[in-house]
């Protein structure tokens, strides 16, 4: 990173849809899901989910890599945001399901792994847990 700051923007397209877009990017199309919108692009949370999901893969996989030597075929992630019911609609928990291809990773590696992502190398999951986000992590391991 060139600053300490980032810069994106986000444009007004219609009714509650907008555009986001950082640096010179592809156009991100965001809206509302129903009721409130028409779902036509990312919800707000979905992208929030993107972002901590791949922050997740990518850190975990240079920590790895870089930090413990481990040969990493890859690593994939799905995860499953919980909304609260109350405003402001937050997402209160996260289950993330990690799917790590390596020959010489063991388990309790991996567990040491993402507790060092989980209290200070991965930020957005800093930043989550901060905000008080209940973040549980299950993953499969493959050879």
């Amino acid at each position: 990173m060139d600053n300490d700051y980032l810069i994106v923007t986000a444009s007004f397209l219609e009714d509650k849809k907008y555009a986001g877009h950082a640096r010179e990017n592809s156009l991100v199309e965001i809206d509302c899901l129903p009721p409130y919108g028409a779902g036509d692009g990312y919800s707000d949370l979905e992208l929030l989910l993107i972002s901590f999901s791949s922050s997740v893969c990518l850190s975990l996989s240079e920590f790895l890599k870089n930090q413990r030597k481990k040969d990493v075929k890859s690593v994939n992630a799905q995860a499953k945001g919980y909304v609260r019911d109350e405003d402001p609609k937050v997402i209160s928990r996260i289950e993330l399901e990690l799917f790590i291809a390596s020959p010489d990773t063991e388990g309790l590696e991996l567990g040491e792994a993402l507790k060092a992502l989980e209290d200070r190398l991965c930020p957005v999951w800093v930043m989550l847990k901060a905000a008080g986000a209940r973040i549980t992590v299950l993953f499969e391991l493959s050879r």
